[in-house]
């Protein structure tokens, strides 16, 4: 016969935390970061140029988010850290990035959800980044497929897979497949907020798609991307923010590989403005 009156295990056992008194046993609640702060902050650092900066900011958080086993807010730090390594070219703090990314979106049963595919979009992109692009190509695929269920044809998400992607098929010299998604991009991107900047920033790997393909063979279709692109980098309506300063930075050198010296020195001149304003 079963004895009620028995003593059990909290009625004698310290609470598990002294502090907050939570019942003995019982699973410790997550105690999540301020993420929005959080990465409101991060966008300021990069606004200016401050990488150190971010990632001293995000290292930070990263930690509060682990100590209080708040798990969303690490992977999203970690696919925020992802790109910040990509773009310093700290290839071995963006594969570990990438590699806890990955592992938190298995962990927290996202990969076939939107937030998850994310994940899976970042890395493929650091591993592109890093000449390890038929590694990437699985990983795009994955995005490509969640994104596609889950997510609206012109949504800009859209488009900024199809340029990545693009951008892998062209390096492993699947040059149909990538123009296809490189004019899908385009589409996407026509109707998108700061439409025209990723505009140009596609034009700009098609320049580079066709030389790759076809070498100077194809300086009449380069030039005309470049023109395409220089004119979009010229919408007047366009606020010359911190990502207008970044994406200046960014098609610089590819204008300045064609011999278009003047006007890559003129973008990189107007980001370096933009920074020091900011």
């Amino acid at each position: 016969m079963q004895n009620n009156d028995w003593l059990r295990a909290e009625d004698y056992a310290e609470p598990r935390c002294l502090l907050c008194d939570e019942p003995h046993g019982a699973k410790p609640k997550a105690k999540h970061i301020p993420l929005q702060r959080v990465l409101a902050k991060f966008d300021e650092y990069t606004s200016r140029d401050d990488p150190a900066g971010a990632e001293r900011h995000m290292l930070y958080w990263l930690e509060e988010a682990r100590l209080g086993g708040d798990l969303r807010g690490q992977f999203q730090i970690r696919n925020e850290l992802m790109g910040l390594y990509r773009k310093t070219a700290q290839k071995d703090k963006a594969f570990a990035s990438m590699e806890s990314a990955l592992a938190l979106a298995r962990e927290l049963g996202i990969e076939e959800q939107t937030g998850g595919a994310t994940a899976f979009l970042n890395a493929a992109t650091v591993l592109c980044a890093f000449d390890e692009a038929e590694r990437s190509l699985p990983l795009f695929e994955h995005a490509r497929a969640v994104y596609e269920k889950n997510l609206p044809a012109d949504d800009p998400r859209m488009g900024g897979l199809y340029n990545n992607m693009a951008l892998t098929l062209t390096t492993l010299g699947r040059y149909g497949e990538a123009d296809d998604l490189f004019r899908r991009a385009l589409g996407v991107m026509a109707g998108a907020p700061n439409g025209a900047l990723e505009q140009a920033i596609t034009y700009l790997n098609m320049a580079d798609a066709a030389y790759a393909q076809f070498g100077s063979e194809a300086d009449g279709q380069i030039n005309e991307y470049l023109e395409t692109a220089l004119g979009l980098l010229e919408d007047e309506t366009l606020e010359r923010n911190g990502y207008y300063a970044f994406v200046c930075e960014k098609c610089a050198p590819t204008f300045l590989f064609y011999g278009w010296t003047a006007y890559g020195e003129e973008l990189q001149e107007r980001a370096r403005s933009i920074y020091e304003r900011t």
